[in-house]
């Protein structure tokens, strides 16, 4: 597998570049955990960092990424089916006060 050396922004690994193996697409994971064994001998401690565009590349695409620390973690996923309906909303207007 090909790697790319990627910089990380923010946390503990501020300013440090690691090989970060790279996908078929040529795109690195969109999140990227970082085990942290505790001295203490208790349970790690996970870094989470969430993929974003480095800055424009070659004719205007990004093509390189990095990763910035998210300490809230990685917010859950729900399916996005094609025929999915998005979040429920009371019909009418907000200030209808039949509905």
């Amino acid at each position: 597998m090909r790697s790319e050396d990627t910089p990380f922004e923010g946390g503990p690994m501020d300013g440090r570049v690691l090989p970060v193996l790279v996908g078929i697409t040529g795109h690195p994971p969109k999140t990227y955990r970082i085990p942290v064994p505790d001295p203490d001998g208790g349970p790690d401690t996970v870094l989470v960092y969430r993929r974003v565009p480095r800055g424009p590349g070659k004719v205007g695409l990004s093509n390189r990424w990095k990763y910035e620390y998210a300490p809230e973690g990685v917010p859950p996923r729900r399916l996005n089916w094609p025929w999915s309906k998005p979040d429920a909303t009371p019909p009418g207007k907000p200030d209808d006060a039949d509905g």
